[in-house]
């Protein structure tokens, strides 16, 4: 065994199979010290300071640190008859609110026909619910009068409940929709149960293992559905591969222990590959220095490291205790359709539909194939990414149609806006509020900017000092960060550049954040897209010793992201298929999102790219032409690869039904570059490739050996057609 990645799944495996209760207790025993832990150490959560980057950060920063941060508000918005007594009602008894700092007098609208009181919070989250419980009992009070309140604690939480619950929806569905796909993958009871059980107790390890993981990386309140994401796709797929393997190698007439030893050397031998490369493309994500992608990087780097351990470890044990039990009990009808499936797609079914015609015509094949990837890709050229806004919200969330109606009725405050923060010694307030003064003169003559109604603020030390400057353009116009580049490279510098030496000036705000933001994402995505394929490259040329393979798996990757991200482009920039999927167009693509869909997209997808390059380099190595061995390896693999492409396709296709547009992004960008990379980009353009380049595929040198010399099954007569 001269390959380690081979060495380390066959002595696991062996380990296992000769100690099959040692495994099977230790597994549980991780479970139960990992829940213990979820239990036992609170998760730190990130904070907002955890996500500050770039001159915004400093500015919110240098806000923070003086106590300029403007105070959590609540909006009740008040409409139809009776409304100045309910308005009077609500203004007294929120007066006696604990944790309630001021509440404004009422303020009509400039029609007439709404009145807004605005109550300011001196903490946070537990005064906000007080405040809506207020506002609830009022408008029992009086009803035939229109109140809802909203403001940026309540919209928050809703938002969160609303997350939380379209989470738990999708998590609720996969589990069994995954499971009936592993019925139809096997036809047995105890044998699809395996995948779906590893799956799931490795997402319990994880989530345990993040409590104390935490402290050192602070956890995003994603995470833990990221973890449910990957560790079900992952697991359930090594879990896959690794059944599929032992059962065929059964149908040959090996015992079970010989069986699972096959499996462990080959299966195992691609585990451990695809493995390492979706951790590699995981990896990416601590290269953009975010807080949220950092914390995601950890959860499913984790999540795919322990289903790795348990595959090569608890699920040899379970198939030796379990033996040929593993096949019952049979559901007659899935298990009649499973052997129809097997037959259809397996030993030659895709080989005579599909795969002979692109053998035959590789350089065709490629071309026309290659034709729909580009014209998938091209629409990404013109790709507009933006943070999420409030038009991206459910309208279903009952404090969302709040905020709009506030907003038509009062829209004074409607637009982006700046912020321009100073910090300085207090003996030069005069100087920074004279020189603030003048920025907002300035920056409202250009046109772009109008001055705050607020005026310049002074922090109770007299050090720092902000003003506010509005925009007359909404947040997602194309001329918002042209304004805030105007802002900072030419007014502010103009404005305050005779200040005194060791004064500190930033522009931060929504605005300015969102210009960081795309700034930071732009900047480097093309690092992260190069550190994955570089990590997964070098992956493969180790593992297959082969540098056009290498080569080949990058381009193939890059071709999948491009496809990827133009459907992104077609279906929420510019529309299509909105009625169906039943959202409203916000005319781009949540700026978070495209590196997100790159990373799980490369990492995933290289599951079954590596089980299938790996069967055929094991036709190759036992003297078989590449072109045969390709024909082979693919059809052997065809219904492995389908039932693995169809778990991830329809868990992702889930997301796509949910109500927050993100979750749709996510699962609609998925599901679409999975279902594209496992069939055109898989079984098309990549066997064309490597019946082109013939044996100079496995340059340096052609294998010589078997990967595993003991694997001699019989060669199926279609073989050598």
């Amino acid at each position: 065994m001269g390959n380690p990645l081979t060495a380390v799944p066959m002595r696991a495996a062996r380990w296992s199979a000769e100690h099959p209760w040692r495994a099977i207790l230790g597994w549980v025993a991780l479970v139960a010290v990992a829940v213990g832990l979820a239990v036992a150490v609170s998760t730190h959560e990130t904070t907002d300071a955890d996500y500050r980057q770039g001159e915004s950060g400093r500015a919110d920063a240098l806000v923070a640190d003086a106590g300029l941060t403007p105070p959590d508000t609540e909006n009740i918005l008040l409409r139809g008859p009776g409304s100045r007594a309910a308005a009077a009602d609500i203004v007294d008894r929120m007066g006696g609110v604990p944790g309630v700092a001021a509440v404004s007098d009422p303020q009509a609208a400039a029609d007439g026909t709404a009145l807004l009181v605005s109550v300011q919070l001196a903490d946070g989250v537990e005064e906000a619910d007080a405040v809506q419980a207020v506002t609830a009992q009022v408008a029992g009070e009086h009803p035939g009068t229109d109140i809802r309140e909203a403001g940026d604690l309540s919209i928050d939480a809703a938002i969160n409940d609303q997350v939380a619950e379209d989470l738990g929806s999708a998590e609720t569905i996969s589990l069994p929709v995954t499971l009936l796909l592993m019925l139809l993958a096997f036809g047995a009871l105890i044998a699809a149960g395996i995948p779906v059980l590893l799956a799931a107790s490795s997402v319990a390890v994880t989530i345990g293992l993040m409590a104390p993981l935490s402290h050192l990386v602070p956890s995003d309140a994603t995470v833990s559905s990221m973890i449910v994401l990957i560790g079900m796709a992952v697991g359930v797929d090594y879990s896959l591969f690794y059944l599929k393997r032992e059962r065929e190698e059964r149908a040959h007439g090996r015992t079970t222990l010989e069986a699972v030893e096959v499996a462990a050397q080959t299966s195992g031998h691609s585990i451990l590959v695809s493995g390492g490369a979706v951790i590699a493309s995981m990896a990416g994500l601590f290269v953009v220095g975010d807080a949220t992608f950092n914390s995601l990087a950890v959860g499913s780097i984790l999540v795919v490291a322990v289903a790795v351990l348990g595959s090569i470890t608890v699920l040899p044990a379970l198939l030796v205790k379990l033996g040929r039990w593993s096949d019952r009990p049979r559901v007659p009808l899935l298990w009649r359709l499973n052997q129809r499936l097997h037959r259809r797609l397996g030993h030659g079914g895709i080989s005579r539909r599909l795969l002979s015609p692109v053998v035959r015509h590789p350089l065709a094949a490629l071309l026309l194939s290659g034709l729909v990837v580009l014209g998938l890709a091209v629409p990404a050229l013109g790709m507009r990414t933006h943070s999420a806004t409030l038009d991206t919200l459910p309208t279903s969330i009952p404090e969302v149609q709040t905020v709009k109606a506030i907003s038509a009725s009062f829209p004074a405050d409607e637009g982006a806006s700046a912020t321009v923060v100073v910090k300085a010694a207090p003996a030069h307030r005069g100087e920074v509020v004279s020189a603030l003064q003048r920025l907002g003169r300035q920056a409202a003559a250009t046109g772009a900017f109008v001055a705050s109604g607020d005026g310049v603020q002074t922090s109770a030390d007299g050090s720092t000092s902000l003003v506010v400057l509005g925009m007359p353009y909404d947040e997602t116009d194309d001329r918002v960060p042209a304004a805030v580049h105007q802002l900072r490279d030419q007014l502010v510098p103009a404005a305050v550049g005779d200040l005194p030496e060791g004064s500190e000036h930033a522009v931060g705000g929504g605005a300015a954040e969102d210009v960081d933001f795309d700034h930071q994402q732009q900047g480097r995505l093309a690092l992260v897209i190069g550190f994955v394929l570089l990590l997964t490259m070098l992956i493969m040329a180790l593992t297959f010793r082969s540098v056009p393979l290498a080569l080949t798996s990058s381009a193939l990757n890059l071709a999948s992201v491009g496809a990827a991200f133009g459907v992104l482009t077609l279906v929420f920039q510019h529309g299509w298929f909105s009625g169906p999927l039943d959202f409203t167009s916000p005319g781009f693509v949540i700026n978070w999102l495209p590196l997100f869909v790159l990373v799980v997209l490369v990492g995933l997808s290289m599951d079954y790219h590596v089980f299938v390059l790996s069967r055929v380099r094991e036709h190759v190595g036992r003297g078989l032409p590449t072109r045969v061995a390709v024909e082979r390896g693919i059809s052997d693999t065809a219904g492995v690869v389908a039932s693995a492409a169809t778990v991830m396709v329809s868990v992702f296709a889930i997301f796509a039904t949910l109500s927050m547009i993100e979750m749709k992004m996510m699962g609609v960008g998925l599901s679409a570059a999975i279902l594209l990379d496992a069939t055109l980009v898989r079984l098309v353009m990549l066997p064309a490739i490597l019946v082109l380049l013939g044996d100079r595929v496995w340059w340096p040198a052609r294998p010589a050996v078997p990967v595993g010399h003991v694997v001699t099954e019989p060669e199926p007569a279609y073989a050598t057609r």
